[in-house]
């Protein structure tokens, strides 16, 4: 007797036998054989589990790609002044990193965080120069920066061109050459200025690709009384500004006159939000929103199509494009800062605000070192009157003696930038909060100790 077979079995036998045929089907006309794609996943997830497991004592973190060790397997990479096979040594007289720009405070909400960001990429994934469209860019990580922008409120971008870049480094090189070409009247190069103190980044490239098209000219005030001689000018708006976190405005007007607004912090743990930003050429970076500096991803939001046009035009001469890697990671990040809702952000600016209140503190007996004062602003995002919270500290040495302020910081063994690098007197230094937690707590621990110090110094 033949027993029947009940119907949702009969279904399920149906569907893997369909199943099991498009798999035959694909192997035999495309070329992927089932045996690649069965399996590669679980490798690779246990390969990054593995790496994720090594103990590094909090101070430290091993990578997949990383360092290896004698037995060829990877070790712990140490945060600055910890040493030793599983980072627990602490070198107690070392020098704190205060001067580069790593967002690694982001490190800890990215690892609470690891299910929603990770990533496994197969070894034929995006193989391609282009796109399936012919493009250079992805519509999917496209439309998600138009969503990113809408709910925090920081940029319109509606009828507006969106270009990627390698880091915000490339759009804002892109957006110089594009803007130095829209008036060609003046035979003289293009005049780039900006507000001092100014990010360095926009006179290093001016003077390192040392084209006929455009001139660095240093600060925008310079230029703001004397009359129009009919020469192109284009000024870079950093708002907030790199390093002393004001919301600049632009300084110089005319119609010769073309304005980049870098808008690599303008997210609401660094500062308040008053106002969508709405100006001709703005640009972004992933790496001061979600902290991967390394990812090199940046975007313009533009007006013009025209300008568009030829910042595309810029970026497949000079790379063809950005990395698909990179942009496929930039697109599950933003993918899981959106499902998140407020959570980065939240978790971002209760991290900067602690370290602001913790070095007002430190410094707020000091009659030695100060701190730049920005008055607090509505912002529309948390809806409430709030305090800046920059990535910098634009620190001052007000002792007329103190000339060379970087070399009163490095004797306390303290690494800042100094204030010549921004167009600024040596008075200055930039001191970097947004490292890691180590870098921050070492930077605290000998501000400390210099503050305390200072009557004996003077005393000397």
């Amino acid at each position: 007797m033949v027993k029947s077979v009940p119907r949702s079995k009969y279904v399920a036998c149906l569907v893997s036998s369909i199943v099991l045929n498009l798999l035959l089907i694909i192997n035999n006309y495309v070329g992927v054989p089932w045996t690649l794609s069965r399996g590669w996943t679980s490798r690779a997830a246990a390969e990054a589990e593995a790496v994720a497991e090594i103990s590094c004592s909090g101070h430290g973190i091993a990578y997949l790609d990383g360092l290896v060790g004698d037995r060829n397997e990877p070790v712990c990479e140490c945060n600055t002044c910890y040493t030793g096979p599983d980072c627990s040594h602490f070198t107690p007289h070392c020098r704190v990193n205060a001067d580069g720009g790593d967002p690694l405070f982001l490190e800890p909400f990215w690892i609470q965080h690891s299910t929603s960001s990770a990533l496994l990429v197969s070894g034929w994934n995006r193989m391609s120069y282009t796109y399936s469209d012919n493009t250079f860019f992805s519509q999917q990580l496209e439309s998600l920066i138009h969503k990113l922008h809408a709910f925090v409120g920081n940029a319109i971008t509606q009828n507006r061109y969106i270009v990627f870049g390698a880091g915000s480094t490339q759009v804002l090189s892109a957006a110089a050459y594009a803007l130095s070409l829209q008036n060609t009247t003046s035979q003289s190069p293009t005049r780039v200025v900006a507000s001092i103190p100014y990010y360095t980044l926009y006179k290093y490239q001016a003077e390192y690709f040392n084209s006929e098209k455009f001139k660095f000219e240093g600060d925008a005030y310079t230029w703001k009384n004397i009359s129009d001689d009919g020469a192109n000018v284009i000024e870079f708006v950093t708002a907030p500004n790199n390093p002393d976190g004001r919301l600049n405005e632009a300084i110089l007007d005319g119609p010769n006159v073309k304005t980049i607004y870098d808008r690599a912090y303008y997210w609401p743990h660094f500062t308040p939000i008053p106002a969508p930003a709405n100006e001709d050429l703005m640009v972004f970076t992933l790496s001061k929103l979600t902290g991967h500096a390394g990812s090199r991803f940046g975007w313009a939001v533009i007006k013009d199509e025209t300008v568009f046009n030829r910042m595309v035009t810029h970026m497949q001469i000079n790379s063809l494009g950005v990395s698909k890697d990179a942009q496929f990671r930039a697109f599950k990040l933003l993918k899981a800062v959106l499902e998140q809702g407020t959570g980065i952000f939240d978790f971002a600016y209760r991290t900067m605000k602690t370290r602001w209140e913790t070095l007002a503190a430190t410094l707020s007996s000091s009659n030695r070192l100060s701190l730049q004062k920005i008055n607090p602003q509505y912002c529309s995002f948390y809806n409430e009157v709030r305090e800046f919270s920059p990535a910098y500290a634009w620190l001052k040495c007000e002792r007329e003696e103190d000339k060379d302020c970087y070399a009163v910081l490095k004797a306390a063994n303290i690494i800042g930038r100094q204030g010549n690098v921004f167009g600024s007197e040596d008075h200055y230094v930039r001191l970097s909060l947004i490292r890691g937690q180590d870098d921050f707590d070492i930077l605290i621990e000998r501000l400390k100790k210099l503050v305390s110090e200072e009557d004996g110094a003077r005393t000397i």
